[in-house]
């Protein structure tokens, strides 16, 4: 049996990357999974691949920037699973420039969805979690919300209020039984490392006492730990899983 036999879980951009690699650990620990993304292509061709699983995975088409939406979907994920434990709060976009050249709509992009996306989904998804006295929610920060980096105010500035989202939240929910965490990855093998040149890619490989990028499964590793009832008494904190590159 896995860790988190017949628990359902929302999974915010879980269409590709970290996401679809959590929805992959998701599954094989036994969760039922709904998938929260607007690539419509991607996200049904990762369900696609859990078809014969006996687990049920099913896309839902949603702007976690829009909260009428985001409400709209939960209740449509209650109705279709009969309840909502775990909500990962994954979905996350990078507009990066530095002070001098960024825009006002670069910012206003990362913000809406880092951060406002968390608020809406947790917003929605908490009050099922409350009526079942149950819950475990899972924010996606970063490594530089902690450390900073150049040329990303907007991207730190929402992985820092995330980390700071989840204190206030884990202070407000425990006593639902109601547990909440972030992870904060370091640099991560996924598809938006294809784009970056080899040269950069080894320094941040350099960062890590390890000597290389983490994988998406890694990060879907302290996910499905957080989610479990391994760690039923830890909340209101931050799990780095960086490789050390803070060291």
């Amino acid at each position: 049996m896995g860790k988190l036999e017949n628990k359902v879980a929302i999974i915010t951009g879980g269409a590709q990357g970290i996401g679809a690699a959590t929805v992959k650990r998701f599954v094989e620990e036994g969760a039922n999974v709904a998938i929260w993304d607007l690539n419509e292509e991607k996200g049904n061709e990762v369900v696609d691949t859990y078809k014969a699983s006996g687990h049920k995975v099913a896309f839902y088409k949603v702007n976690t920037t829009n909260l009428e939406a985001v409400e709209a979907a939960a209740k449509k994920v209650f109705e279709d699973f009969g309840s909502i434990d775990i909500l990962v709060n994954n979905a996350g976009i990078t507009r990066d420039a530095t002070l001098k050249k960024i825009t006002a709509e670069q910012w206003q992009q990362v913000i809406d969805v880092n951060l406002t996306g968390v608020f809406n989904c947790t917003k929605a998804v908490h009050p099922y979690m409350i009526e079942n006295n149950w819950g475990r929610i899972l924010n996606a920060s970063s490594v530089v919300g902690i450390q900073g980096n150049f040329g990303q105010t907007n991207y730190v500035a929402t992985k820092s209020g995330v980390i700071g989202m989840t204190k206030v939240w884990s202070r407000e929910l425990g006593k639902h039984n109601i547990t909440v965490n972030a992870v904060a990855p370091g640099f991560i093998n996924t598809e938006m490392m294809a784009t970056i040149p080899d040269k950069v890619l080894d320094m941040f490989k350099g960062k890590s006492p390890l000597g290389r990028l983490g994988e998406p499964s890694e990060i879907a590793a302290a996910y499905a730990f957080l989610a479990s009832d391994d760690a039923a008494f830890i909340t209101g904190t931050t799990l780095s899983v960086d490789g050390g590159v803070r060291i």
